[in-house]
């Protein structure tokens, strides 16, 4: 089917914390799984952002402290043509969620809190570290790891349809 959507977005504010690292994590992920899941396109964005700037250095930190890396990494603003392209659209919180819901023509159907799918979770969001200590982006990162394994079955579920 050439006309099969194969990109994942993650998405948070800026696109220079959550979003980057969410992105490096579930491509570090995918790339010990079989195809087609190995050859899916990640990509981050921002709903408020400028394009172009680096990742935050606590990000790059926390990321490197588990070795993964967020080298050429560069911001950049969701738009309307990479939610057509998605198979599905992770979201840091309810209100990156509602501001996709308030700009998006047409809606988009896939779009997802990233710590949904984890059972039995008790908070879905991701809040935003900016600006703290490392420890707090080293927070985000493992809340994101815990929820690296149930995004990874339901990309599965998305590709088998």
């Amino acid at each position: 089917m050439s006309d099969q959507r194969d990109l994942v977005i993650f998405v948070c504010t800026a696109n220079i914390c959550r979003s980057p690292m969410a992105e490096r994590l579930f491509r570090h992920a995918l790339d010990a799984e079989e195809e087609p899941l190995k050859s899916l396109k990640i990509i981050s964005a921002g709903v408020s952002t400028m394009p172009g700037q680096s990742p935050s250095t606590n990000s790059v930190k926390a990321l490197k402290n588990v070795g993964i890396s967020l080298k050429n990494h560069a911001s950049e603003p969701l738009n309307q043509d990479l939610i057509d392209q998605a198979i599905a659209i992770f979201c840091m919180t309810e209100s990156h969620r509602s501001i996709i819901q308030m700009h998006a023509d047409p809606l988009p159907k896939n779009l997802y809190l990233m710590r949904e799918f984890i059972p039995n979770v008790e908070e879905e969001e991701i809040p935003d570290p900016y600006g703290m200590a490392l420890n707090n982006y080293e927070n985000c990162r493992d809340s994101m790891v815990e929820s690296i394994p149930s995004l990874v079955s339901f990309v599965k579920t998305l590709l088998a349809k």
